[in-house]
């Protein structure tokens, strides 16, 4: 699926295309159709580059993760892994350090993330889809955790996907590197949504997105990273009232309740005029 746009910034390379409208949105999309997007050196450091890029930009608000091609991702490129071989036991922990510091960047992420997955997405793909806030896939897509049939293991991955679908359900489908069906990862929480419209979908989401406050919805990603990974005790209380307390003063927090008190938009929210008129193209 590509996105295009009138006037939007774009960056592109040969790996990972870039583009940002003027809304604020970002589309983030695989470029390696030929290979079905399977990861390499080159595309987990155009990754990284591009995140850390979208990270520092002020006026952005949400990011879409996609891909040309028929598949999302097919996980590793092979050719990629067995060139690994030659290389020292240091060469290999940097590269699957720079593979986990993908995950990271894109789990941290401080704007509403959404994943479109078409096809197949198989090993470290869903990776990246773990570490998105949402998924949305075609009713024939297709996943697996395939690592253990090439004698590895999701090792860098395992955590978002664990987390996303439960340790129980994680040893089953680690151990066997059975095949997903899109239902079955809709049950499993792998995705939030399956549908042979994806576009209307993916609009829809946005149009949530865009009209919410957009420092809530970072403070909101924080509090869920908070909420998972600390015990409910008497500093996540603290932190808690800490994160409300300064919502409340802050200028969003005042536009927010006061728009509500005046029956008016907020002024965060595009204007009924400025309809997004952008084209998207498969």
């Amino acid at each position: 699926m590509n996105h295009t746009s009138e006037g939007p910034l774009q960056f592109q390379s040969q790996s990972v295309v870039l583009d940002i409208e003027e809304t604020g949105v970002a589309y983030l999309t695989l470029n390696r159709a030929e290979k079905h997007n399977a990861f390499d050196s080159t595309i987990i450091a155009e990754l990284i580059e591009k995140l850390t890029l979208l990270n520092n930009s002020p006026n952005l608000r949400a990011l879409v993760l996609q891909a040309n091609g028929k598949h999302f991702s097919a996980g590793a490129d092979l050719n990629w892994m067995r060139s690994m071989a030659d290389k020292t036991p240091e060469e290999n922990q940097e590269d699957a350090e720079r593979l986990a510091l993908l995950m990271h960047r894109l789990d941290t992420f401080p704007h509403p993330t959404l994943c479109l997955v078409k096809g197949c997405a198989f090993g470290g793909a869903l990776g990246l889809i773990c570490c998105c806030d949402m998924a949305i896939a075609s009713p024939d897509s297709q996943f697996c955790l395939s690592e253990v049939k090439l004698g590895l293991i999701p090792a860098t991955i395992g955590p978002y996907v664990s987390r996303a679908i439960g340790i129980r359900q994680a040893r089953r489908y680690m151990l066997t590197a059975e095949i997903i069906e899109s239902q079955v990862a809709l049950n499993l929480g792998l995705i939030h949504i399956s549908t042979a419209n994806i576009d209307q979908a993916r609009d829809k989401w946005l149009q949530h997105i865009l009209a919410n406050a957009p420092i809530a919805l970072t403070a909101a990603k924080s509090l869920c990273q908070l909420c998972d990974a600390d015990p409910i005790d008497n500093h996540l209380r603290q932190t808690t009232c800490e994160m409300i307390a300064t919502l409340r003063v802050s200028p969003e927090g005042q536009e927010g309740i006061s728009a509500f008190f005046e029956k008016r938009p907020p002024n965060w929210q595009p204007k009924p005029n400025q309809k997004n008129e952008d084209k998207h193209n498969e």
